[in-house]
């Protein structure tokens, strides 16, 4: 099976928010806590298009043309001194593509964009401790762990 990995666009709205259920329900979401279509529709659609974007993302399209994947990223400031970083905040292939090369293509890709963009000093992304999959899969890639954060997360209407 083929892929063609490309940027999002408007028109992807409706597919990103049906895949973002499946990325979801893979991490093991119960049907309680999946958000309604229509407000995921308004979500990805305010998060890619609004103005100004929130976020970016790859896609994955398989010969079908359907989504099997996306990498979904932003560009922070400020990172090294003065300069800004791109963070991957998610990465997922559908199992119809996974072991085929596709994950790697869109860090690749990833790679490539924060090069191409000046004052772009690195690129960075997490992973769950309690993932080994995803571990395994950037260890293969060569990318060594970096033990030196601490992650914070706080629910802001609480």
């Amino acid at each position: 099976m083929t892929a063609t990995i490309r940027p999002a666009e408007k028109r992807d709205v409706p597919a990103l928010a049906e895949l973002i259920e499946e990325i979801e329900r893979f991490y093991g979401a119960a049907d309680t806590d999946i958000q309604p279509l229509d407000e995921r529709l308004a979500q990805v659609e305010e998060a890619l298009f609004g103005s100004p974007p929130l976020a970016a993302a790859l896609l994955v399209e398989d010969d079908a043309g359907d989504l099997a994947g996306l990498a979904a990223y932003s560009f922070l400031w400020p990172a090294a001194g003065s300069s800004h970083s791109l963070f991957l905040k998610e990465l997922y292939v559908r199992d119809s593509l996974r072991r085929a090369g596709i994950g790697a293509r869109l860090m690749e890709e990833l790679r490539a964009l924060a090069a191409a963009r000046p004052g772009c000093s690195r690129l960075e992304w997490m992973t769950d401790r309690d993932n080994p999959g995803a571990r395994a899969f950037y260890r293969s890639l060569g990318f060594a762990e970096y033990e030196g954060k601490i992650v914070y997360r706080v629910d802001p209407r609480r």
